[in-house]
């Protein structure tokens, strides 16, 4: 499947009615890995399925449906996240993540969250500032593990989790997410730009994303040397801008007058 046929299928899965959240990571992990072709993506796909038919059957209740997932993935299979992982962009590819059991939070959330869904499990994603969990039940009983640390159980745990309240994370806010994590990997590695322009782009393919990301984009094509796409896209960035800030939309012209002037 071509660059543009993925894309418009990552499209169409974000604005279903119910997005696919492992076709969606598999999808955005084939932009980073041109390998990770059709039949990769239901080798994935498969691998998730066979996971979740490990896990016993009859469970009742989130603690049990916790203590199970957390002992088969963190327990006899290891998935877990170690300060490394971060340095990887591998760690947010949920191909790579399968092979090696190891990634960032979200992407080891994304995991147990998939293998439990298909058992059958009440299971949900937790966005906390700076990390992501898991919870199985109602989310008022707060059993929340966390797979980064193997699934350890945060009970009432940090502070954040306490306070509540505990909402779902939804499938397109976990998509964006990782999205944001592939593109502050790539903001410190200029020789990497081109991932942080994918990850943008995709990014902008979500219904709901930050009117920024526009900007951002558009700045990146000027550095990576298409000064007429950018300059186009900062122009058209500062007409929306202009609604609400007259000052900010100069500059943002000014900026694309500057990238034009780079043609010369």
């Amino acid at each position: 499947m071509s660059t543009p046929a993925r894309r418009e299928q990552f499209a169409e899965q974000a604005r279903s009615e119910r997005p696919d959240l492992a076709l969606m990571c598999l999808l955005l992990a084939a932009e980073a890995d041109p390998e990770l072709d059709e039949q990769a993506m239901d080798r994935a796909q498969i691998e998730l399925d066979r996971l979740a038919g490990m896990l016993p059957y009859g469970l009742r209740g989130g603690r049990a449906w916790a203590t199970a997932v957390t002992e088969l993935l963190g327990g006899r299979l290891g998935f877990h996240g170690t300060p490394a992982d971060y340095e990887r962009l591998s760690s947010s590819l949920l191909h790579e993540v399968l092979r090696r059991r190891r990634g960032l939070p979200i992407l080891l959330s994304v995991v147990w969250l998939e293998v439990a869904r298909r058992a059958g499990a009440p299971v949900y994603g937790l966005g906390l500032p700076g990390h992501f969990v898991v919870g199985f039940g109602d989310p008022e009983e707060g059993v929340v593990v966390d797979p980064f640390a193997g699934g350890a159980s945060l009970g009432a745990g940090p502070a954040e989790l306490a306070a509540g309240p505990r909402t779902p994370a939804r499938t397109l806010d976990i998509v964006l997410r990782i999205l944001t994590n592939i593109r502050a990997w790539a903001s410190t590695r200029p020789e990497h730009s081109g991932v942080a322009l994918w990850a943008l782009e995709l990014s902008l393919l979500l219904p709901s994303h930050p009117a920024s990301l526009r900007y951002e984009r558009a700045r990146l094509l000027v550095e990576r040397g298409s000064f007429r796409e950018g300059a186009a896209e900062l122009d058209a960035y500062a007409d929306v801008v202009a609604a609400v800030d007259d000052d900010a939309a100069a500059r943002i012209r000014a900026e694309a007058v500057s990238a034009r002037a780079l043609l010369n």
